[in-house]
C-alpha cells in the first residue's frame, strides 16, 4: 500500500498452522461506526508438507475457504501472491 494511505487501509496476514490468511483492514469511515478497523479476508495460502507445495484459496460469500481452480500449486508462495494481486476473476479483491 502507498505510505500516504497507511492511516486508511492496511494489508496484513495471520498464520495458523500451515495456513497464512491475507487480510485487508480499513479504518472506520464514519465516527458513528466507532474506532475499530474493519477486516476483509482476501485469500489464504496453505502449505502441504507432504507434497511440498503451496495452494491458494478464496472465501465464498458464506466465509468458506475454497481452492482456486485456476491457480496451480507452487513450490513457493511468490507466484501465488502474484496471482492474488492480479485477481483475474475478482474473487480476491472483490
Amino acid at each position: 500500500m502507498p505510505p500516504d494511505l497507511a492511516d486508511e487501509i492496511r494489508i496484513e496476514c495471520k498464520r495458523r498452522g500451515s495456513a497464512v490468511t491475507i487480510l485487508e483492514r480499513r479504518a472506520p469511515w464514519s465516527s458513528e461506526l466507532g474506532t475499530e478497523w474493519t477486516e476483509q479476508r482476501v485469500a489464504q495460502l496453505r502449505y502441504d508438507s507432504d507434497g511440498g507445495e503451496w495452494s491458494v484459496y478464496w472465501a465464498d460469500r458464506n466465509g468458506r475457504w475454497l481452492p482456486h481452480p485456476d491457480v496451480p500449486q507452487a513450490k513457493t508462495p511468490v507466484a501465488l501472491l502474484a496471482e492474488i494481486d492480479r485477481n483475474p476473476d475478482g474473487v480476491f479483491w472483490g
